[in-house]
């Protein structure tokens, strides 16, 4: 098979990998928090342990300023699969935009040829 060829067909397969992982890619980090309610005589404010963990995305906003929200217990699962989706699907664009390069360079190598 050729490298172009070879070329082709894992571009082929990134593209399918991408629009899977696009379904349910989940843009932020993750991170867990523990907290105080609002509640004085609760055993978190008297020393006891906190509650929590409580999952939490934070994420740059649209003004470049970090933004978030915490995570209901009921979509913790898929925001978790989301957060490691969204890390696979930049992979798989840096390797398309990899193969995309190698082409057009090929492309124009082979056209300064003839």
């Amino acid at each position: 098979m050729s490298q172009a060829a070879e070329a082709s067909a894992r571009q082929q397969k990134l593209l399918s990998a991408i629009e899977r992982l696009a379904q349910v890619a989940v843009f932020g980090s993750l991170s867990e928090t523990y907290r105080t309610c609002g509640q004085p005589g609760c055993h978190c404010h008297q020393g006891g342990p906190k509650h929590g963990p409580h999952l939490y995305i934070s994420y740059r906003g649209e003004q470049g300023k970090t933004t978030g929200y915490y995570v209901p217990k009921g979509a913790e699962e898929a925001t978790r699969g989301g957060v490691a989706a969204w890390r696979q699907l930049q992979e798989c664009l840096r390797e398309l935009a990899k193969i995309n390069k190698e082409r057009n360079l090929r492309r124009a190598r082979e056209a300064e040829a003839r």
